[in-house]
């Protein structure tokens, strides 16, 4: 009856959020993940874990925050509304998402022994891992389009999929997720990067047309060259 059950909970496209939440709050993994932690705790060294740190400042709120702020303002300078609202939207609303649902799973932290991170919170999803995933993934998404060369692309892709990847990593290494925390982190902010693109396609047709001055500009030369000819007509 169980494995029905757990079989028809798994593969049904129509309840592919409770699945998640069910998953999380069962965690059949739960046998790795308990090795994985135990594993990179066994083998820490100060060291280790000093470089393990500066990862994980990468998908900090603190780095984040400040991040979104100088491109907060470079959107409101340049006036390009529709990618102001799109960060805003995918990044922080990603983020708070998140944390409802670790209010909502309530798993918690490996919780294994050593001053290494901040165990405050519960674990599922990662909030580091997330907020990297919304971060990088956006601003990748808002660069490559200006890209032209085939090696620049690859190396927005790459370099967002790195800062991600040493995120995750090292919130797995310093014992302050589980394994399946991290990966479903990068899931659902993925799945949210692609639903903001989605959703925000309408807004951004919109305003293809209406770029800013000099589709505004083009009237008035048309007008003025329209008129030129009579105007000098009388003067003559």
């Amino acid at each position: 009856m169980g494995t029905r059950f757990t079989g028809f909970f798994v593969t049904n496209p129509l309840i592919l959020p409770q699945n998640c939440v069910a998953f999380a709050m069962v965690n059949p993994l739960a046998g790795p993940d308990h090795e994985v932690a135990g594993w990179f705790h066994a083998h820490l060294t100060r060291a280790f874990v000093s470089v393990l740190r500066a990862f994980t400042e990468f998908g900090s709120s603190e780095w984040i925050g400040a991040v979104l702020f100088c491109a907060v303002l470079f959107f409101v300078w340049k006036k390009w509304w529709p990618s102001l609202v799109t960060l805003i939207v995918a990044v922080p609303g990603g983020m708070l998402l998140n944390e409802l649902l670790k209010q909502f799973v309530h798993r918690h932290r490996p919780f294994v022994d050593g001053p290494f991170v901040d165990w405050s919170g519960y674990s599922f999803a990662s909030g580091h891992t997330i907020g990297a995933t919304l971060l990088y993934g956006q601003l990748a998404l808002f660069i490559l389009p200006a890209m032209k060369a085939r090696h620049w692309r690859r190396l927005t892709v790459a370099s967002a999929v790195l800062l991600i990847a040493l995120v995750g990593f090292s919130r797995i290494a310093l014992g302050a997720h589980f394994l399946t925390d991290v990966l479903a982190a990068i899931v659902f902010g993925v799945l949210w990067l692609a639903f903001c693109l989605f959703v925000g396609k309408p807004m951004r047709r919109s305003v293809v047309l209406t770029p800013g001055a000099p589709l505004v500009s083009e009237p008035v030369l048309v007008r003025v060259e329209e008129t030129g000819p009579p105007a000098q007509s009388l003067l003559s």
